[in-house]
């Protein structure tokens, strides 16, 4: 049996920042993708936003890991020369009644020591003339990337490093401390290998991978759920050089409208429940009749929307750890405080600001197994 210092299961945007930064320590590191390429859930399925921190409570994970993500993300673009804009962003209230809500974004914002800028319509407007807004807030430090050349960029550190991403190796068994000398014992693609620490960075099959862990208490496992967001197209130029966002609404963002690094402008996601059992049973087509909502959710904001102009782009499928109507969570990362387990990380619930946050989390996932060792 083969012996490794550090697996990671997962070679989306998290688990190669992990991978890179597990061997950027010193540990002699593999990172396991079960397709043949990297980045093909979650995190290539996204709007490619760079987020600035707003939308999470102060002192949460998610508000913690997204702040000092994006900067380790910017300053590594900066260097790696990977595409990226500071476009700015401007989340906008349609009404009176929205103002409330937007005030309260502000105060969470700069408890997260996030930049922000309440606005009145007319500066709104003065920004942005193809907006209609009550009111806004400005976030100036919000971007887009490349996230696809991001990621390139994590894999030639990881490598550089002297780690190694393995593609098509299915994790097929897991028995936690089950070697001679405590090590984890997991079968990848028909070979078995020994391992001091174990990181599930599995994505959408985070929690599936984790239920076959033998030795993990089922306490441990929440349930898997997926949300499907469609995204549209607009088939015209731009009306706008900033992300523009509904004020929020519950957990949801609502129907904003994002850019990709060519200036072409996007309407997404909106929000579907899934009845699926596993990652398997995704269809990821996005249905053509399902853009008619979207038309009197954008012209809330932008009136001038033309009938016929958004066509379907792409979907993403997010990995849940709640369900319909529950509050969204914090990011859930369990380590050997959580479960007991030396040497393991599960990664649950890691959905947006999952790409902003990849570095900052592989940062607390080695604090956190440095700790613990």
């Amino acid at each position: 049996m083969e012996k490794l210092d550090a697996l990671v299961v997962g070679a989306g945007v998290v688990g190669l920042a992990v991978g890179r930064a597990l061997a950027q320590a010193g540990l002699e590191t593999v990172v396991a993708e079960a397709t043949p390429a990297i980045g093909q859930g979650m995190s290539s399925r996204n709007s490619e936003v760079i987020h600035a921190g707003l939308y999470y409570a102060p002192g949460s994970l998610k508000a913690r890991l997204c702040v000092r993500g994006k900067a380790l993300m910017v300053a590594l673009c900066a260097e790696r020369g990977v595409d990226h804009r500071p476009c700015g962003k401007l989340v906008v209230a349609t009404d009176e009644t929205q103002h409330a809500a937007l005030h309260r974004l502000a105060a969470q914002a700069r408890a997260n020591g996030v930049e922000v800028a309440l606005l009145t319509a007319a500066e709104a407007c003065a920004l942005e003339p193809a907006l209609r807004c009550t009111a806004a807030l400005s976030s100036p430090s919000t971007g887009i990337v490349d996230s696809h050349g991001f990621m390139l960029a994590l894999q030639g550190d990881l490598e550089h490093a002297g780690g190694a991403v393995a593609l098509g190796s299915e994790v097929e068994r897991v028995a936690l401390g089950a070697g001679d000398d405590g090590r984890h014992v997991v079968t990848v693609a028909g070979e078995t290998y020994g391992v001091r620490v174990l990181v599930n960075a599995a994505g959408l099959s985070a929690p599936l991978l984790a239920a076959r862990f033998d030795g993990l208490a089922p306490a441990h496992v929440p349930p898997a759920r997926f949300a499907k967001g469609s995204y549209y197209a607009y088939a015209g130029p731009s009306p706008f050089s900033r992300l523009i966002y509904p004020a929020p609404v519950d957990a949801w963002l609502g129907v904003h409208l994002t850019l990709d690094l060519g200036g072409q402008a996007r309407f997404g996601p909106n929000l579907q429940w899934l009845d699926i059992a596993s990652p398997e049973q995704i269809d990821y087509a996005v249905d053509p009749a399902r853009a008619e909502v979207f038309y009197d959710a954008v012209r809330r904001y932008w009136p001038e929307l033309p009938d016929g102009s958004l066509q379907p782009a792409y979907s993403g499928v997010r990995a849940k750890i709640h369900g319909p109507g529950e509050p969204a969570p914090d990011f859930r990362i369990d380590g050997p405080r959580q479960h007991g387990v030396a040497g393991l990380v599960n990664l649950l619930g890691v959905e947006s600001p999952g790409l902003t946050s990849s570095l900052a989390i592989a940062e607390y996932v080695h604090t956190m197994l440095l700790e613990a060792s």
